[in-house]
């Protein structure tokens, strides 16, 4: 049996050592060269087998070496940065070189300019692009806020964490005083007008951000501030894919408003009255009973200390969903998807629901008509859009019990009339308020091939949008309760109707080394605007809320108004090449608006673009360093008519007067009518390099450019006595100046490991007014000083607060001990106007974002942050929380007492509402660094989504706001330093924890 056994393990011994002798046969080793077209060597080509994980690099000379181990089902594939892909089937060779070919899409990328594309190395304009993949790197509500921190030049502020609410944009700053500086938002060649938030970031394709007066001037008065255009998904060609994806998120306040609890507010309403002699420390019972009444001193003997943010505040949620069918033929083409998202803020009375649908085709007849259609709808609800419960819950008193031993809300919790309980607004229905909107954008087009070369195209973009508001507050609710009176309920309706009808004449020729590109265009706009509003007071049922006006006891408001305003265009722009190597385009753009007054109503804006493609001269041919070099330069001029409509014609309002014993109604001039106003125009020059290394392993764009707007539209005041306090006119000047630098890099690539890319931009942006009209040097009543940006804090300086050994001087200001110390400019030993003083802007020294993307195998991890520094922010809440004074909670602040000699703070005062010039205490460095998301994919492997007959699945988790850096919030306690100019008391800042899914079928 032993021997059997021997023998048995003899054989298999045997048999295993001539398997790994066999394999061992079957590993071959197979080696070569990797060159360019111009057979230089290429060092760093990643050399793998299809497939499988391993794979080896060439050296310094190009060279590989690499083991194979099973020779007949091999596939080398080689692959290097600003190369296409090569794959090679193993036939046997031991010497396999290849010759890998440029990879010329980054320069043959298509870019949309408006009117058309070109391609990427044919631009001779300032453009910006955001692609599909950075637009859903970060879970986002509306299409703006995908463009935070993406684009040089383009700063994206978020003005409240309000569901629904839409960010502000700027592109190269603020040039107009009065006159608006949003961007123009372009949808599939449409003008768009109104909220982006109808539009779902999931039908979006790409978003371009044209900048400087080349690119933006085709646009003409709509321009002036940059324009976006917004291109959305279409149908390719190939079987019917099914695409779904889903996420839901977990919302959480991002930090409490830090306020004083029951102890230290206590301590800060006795100091309040220490302070003015009404606090005797030797005998606190009889003190106490002086400053507190009977509630709060039962409370306060019972110890309730009461969070009234914690009671008001509780976990939202945000959830998207999107479904999406896409295919066609070489003939047909088309998309069709339905999406779905909500927005739960934190506040429960405050969210944002909207179902999205899309559709699009383009259908090829014949082979020179090809016409098509993309249709977006929107049907939205947004609750409390003006709810602001917090700021009742920041002010309440920590020692105030909610509810009372029945667990019933007191209505009154302190008895202080000014301080209703704000969980009130959320039962009862006590406040009611909903918008529904509804919009059909749609985007038709015809096109012609009239002979090789010459198009004509026909756009027409009806656009219609309908919103219904309604607005109820109960008699209990606590903004009534702070007011008195009866139930309120305001009611009002809108509809907007728009059309946009342009007829383009394209004609491009290539002849040898001259490429020549015509675009001729006729175009009107026009837009009609139909609202009304009524309001009421004293609803005798309250269940019937905004539904059932005509029942209240009092109509205290009916209103309605109608606008239309038109613009007829024309527009011609040619595009010259020569030999890919010289660059020029010249556009001309007429504008008639109805706005202004006749004589006044048109506008010219030309512009003229040139650029050199240094790259493709002769020296620098064979060189291996360089792969992109552009010098480009623009100059041109571009309008905004960012006026309301009818401006020029002043208006009448209606008012009472007595005629003898009777009342009666006349009208009297409400605006003065000014025919003279014209367009404010903006010159703009722009100077711009972009460059490629590396094959394409670094990207990257420097550009300068300098704006001047002229004729700005402002109000001119005027002296009381005239009967008016201002007239609309063209007064001023202003100048924006900036350097913007993108760049893109592979770092590390490495298509079976880890590969780390990353895109990073850095801009600066200095606004200045250079004049605002009649020699003045500054509007002191608009915030408007000659030398200084747009917009600054003009205010008194704070230096610090009057310390017990500074009485004496203190009294020369008329001040105490204790109360803030100002800073005396002109050193008069009084604080009057003359010391007011500009003391910052929020416009930063410089602004930058990056994107850094980490890839192994299925995993993915995507880092998106952005920073705004050397900013200045002025905070409503150190404004309206920091009275000091004793009848409301404040914030949890180092205030100053004699034992205490911060200079922080100024001391308590009972006999004070608010400190004198609390205004000075609201002013900080507004610097701040967010990392806006952070989020990890992983992508199941080809061979399980095949044998789930997929094409494609992940899932994703991801943290929205995970991190911000900024003294506003370390130092001073601040929860969110980014807001438009003014930090304001509105819905809390939130941070988020998303799970998402995507599949395609």
């Amino acid at each position: 049996m032993k021997k059997f056994f021997s023998r048995l393990v003899c054989m298999v011994a045997c048999l295993l050592f001539h398997q790994l002798i066999m394999a061992q046969d079957n590993t071959i080793t197979v080696e070569g060269n990797v060159l360019d077209a111009r057979k230089v060597p290429l060092p760093g080509v990643t050399v793998s087998i299809k497939g499988k994980s391993s794979g080896t690099q060439t050296d310094a000379k190009g060279h590989y070496r690499l083991l194979i181990k099973d020779p007949a089902n091999t596939v080398l594939v080689f692959s290097f940065i600003g190369f296409t892909p090569h794959e090679e089937p193993y036939k046997g060779n031991k010497v396999m070189s290849i010759v890998l070919e440029e990879d010329r899409k980054k320069l043959e990328e298509i870019v949309v300019v408006g009117y058309g594309s070109q391609k990427k190395k044919d631009v001779t304009g300032s453009i910006s692009s955001v692609g599909t993949k950075a637009i859903q790197d970060v879970p986002v509500t509306n299409p703006q806020q995908a463009l935070q921190g993406r684009a040089p030049g383009v700063e994206v502020l978020n003005n409240s964490s309000k569901p629904g609410d839409e960010p502000q944009v700027r592109i190269r700053g603020t040039r107009s005083l009065s006159a608006g500086n949003d961007p123009l938002y372009v949808v599939d060649g449409i003008p768009y007008a109104g909220s982006l938030s109808d539009i779902g970031t999931g039908v979006i394709q790409s978003m371009d951000i044209l900048k400087d007066a080349s690119a933006t001037a085709i646009y003409g008065s709509r321009g002036a501030n940059g324009v976006v255009l917004i291109t959305t998904q279409k149908g390719k060609v190939g079987k019917p894919v099914i695409s779904y994806s889903g996420s839901y998120g977990y919302v959480q306040q991002l930090g409490e408003t830090d306020m004083m609890d029951a102890t230290k507010f206590i301590e800060m309403r006795r100091e309040a009255n220490r302070t003015i002699g009404k606090y005797d420390d030797s005998n606190p019972e009889a003190s106490d009973k002086a400053i507190f009444n009977g509630t709060e001193l039962a409370n306060i003997k019972k110890g309730t200390n009461v969070d009234w943010q914690k009671l008001l505040i509780s976990p939202g949620y945000q959830t998207n969903h999107a479904i999406s069918v896409a295919g066609g033929t070489e003939k047909t083409k088309y998309t069709v998807g339905l999406g779905y998202f909500k927005d739960q803020g934190v506040l429960k009375l405050q969210n944002y629901e909207r179902y999205n649908f899309n559709l699009g085709i383009d259908q090829q007849i014949g082979n020179r008509v090809r016409v098509g259609a993309s249709l977006l709808g929107a049907y939205s609800l947004r609750n409390g859009e003006t709810y602001n419960g917090i700021d009742n819950a920041l002010k309440m008193l920590p020692i105030a019990a909610p509810y009372d031993d029945k667990g019933n809300l007191i209505i009154l919790p302190t008895g202080d009339s000014q301080q209703p309980n704000p969980l009130l607004d959320y039962v009862n229905d006590n406040r009611v308020e909903l918008m529904k909107r509804f919009r059909i954008f749609t985007s038709l087009y015809a096109e012609v091939e009239i002979i090789d070369g010459l198009k004509y195209r026909l756009n027409v973009g009806p656009d219609i949008q309908n919103y219904n508001y309604g607005l109820f507050q109960g008699k209990n609710n606590t903004n009534l309760l702070i007011g008195g009176g009866d139930a309120t309920a305001s009611k009002g309706n809108a509809s907007t109707v728009a059309y946009t009808i342009e007829n383009v004449l394209t004609y491009n020729k290539v002849i040898k080394k001259h490429t020549l590109g015509a675009t001729a265009l006729y175009s009107v706009q026009r837009q009609t605007a139909d609202i009304s509003t009524t309001n009421v007071r004293g609803i005798p049922v309250e269940t019937q809320q905004y539904f059932n006006l005509g029942q209240a006891l009092n109509v205290t408001g009916v209103t309605s108004s109608l606008s239309t305003w038109t613009i007829l265009s024309y527009m011609g722009r040619i595009n010259y090449g020569y030999d890919d190597r010289y660059l020029l385009t010249l556009t001309m753009r007429t504008d008639g608006s109805s706005r202004f007054a006749p004589g006044q109503k048109w506008g010219y804006f030309p512009s003229v673009a040139a650029a050199w493609n240094i790259i493709n001269e002769a020296p620098l041919k064979n060189q291996k360093v360089l792969d992109n070099l552009k010098l480009r330069a623009s100059y041109g001029r571009i309008g905004n008519t960012g006026i309301n409509p009818y401006a020029t014609q002043g208006s009448l309002t209606r008012i009472p007067y007595s005629y003898g014993n009777k009342g009666a109604l006349g009208f009297v001039p409400g605006e003065l009518r000014n025919p003279n106003l014209t367009w404010e125009t903006t010159t703009s020059a722009d100077i711009g390099v972009d460059f490629g290394f590396l094959n394409g392993r670094i990207t990257g764009v420097v550009e300068w450019y300098n704006q001047k707007t002229t004729d700005l539209l402002m109000p001119h005041l005027l002296p009381y006595s005239n009967g008016f306090n201002q007239v609309l006119e063209n007064l001023g000047t202003s100048r924006n100046r900036g350097w913007e630098v993108s760049v893109g890099a592979t770092i590390i690539d490495n298509p079976n490991g880890f590969s780390w890319k990353m895109d990073a931009n850095f801009f600066t942006n200095r606004s200045k007014i250079l004049s605002i009209g009649n020699g003045r040097t500054a509007d002191v009543g608009n915030g408007w000083f000659v030398g200084q940006p747009t917009y600054v804090y003009y205010d008194y300086k704070k230096t610090g607060i009057w310390q017990t050994d500074e009485a004496k001087t203190a009294g020369k200001y008329g001040v105490k001990p204790g109360e803030i110390k100002l800073e005396d400019v002109n050193q008069d030993s009084v604080i009057d106007a003359k010391d007011r003083q500009v003391l910052g802007s929020p416009q930063p020294k410089w602004s930058a974002g990056t994107t850094q993307r980490f890839s192994y195998k299925g995993f993915e991890l995507s880092i998106v942050a952005f920073a705004r520094i050397g900013s200045m922010i002025k905070s409503d809440f150190y404004q309206n929380y920091n009275t000091l004074f004793g009848r409301y909670n404040n914030l949890n602040i180092d205030y100053n007492t004699p034992s205490n000699p911060t200079n922080d703070f100024p001391r308590p005062n009972a006999n004070q509402e608010r400190p004198s010039n609390y205004q000075s205490l609201s002013y900080f460095d507004g610097s701040f660094f967010k990392i806006r998301n952070i989020t990890l994919t992983y992508a199941l492997p080809d061979a399980m989504v095949k044998r789930m007959q997929m094409q494609d699945l992940r899932f994703s988790v991801g943290v929205k706001q995970p991190l911000i850096l900024a003294p506003y919030r370390q130092t001073w306690k601040g929860v969110d330093p980014e807001d438009v100019n003014t930090i304001g008391i509105d819905a809390p800042a939130t941070w988020m924890l998303q799970f998402g899914i995507n599949a395609r079928f």
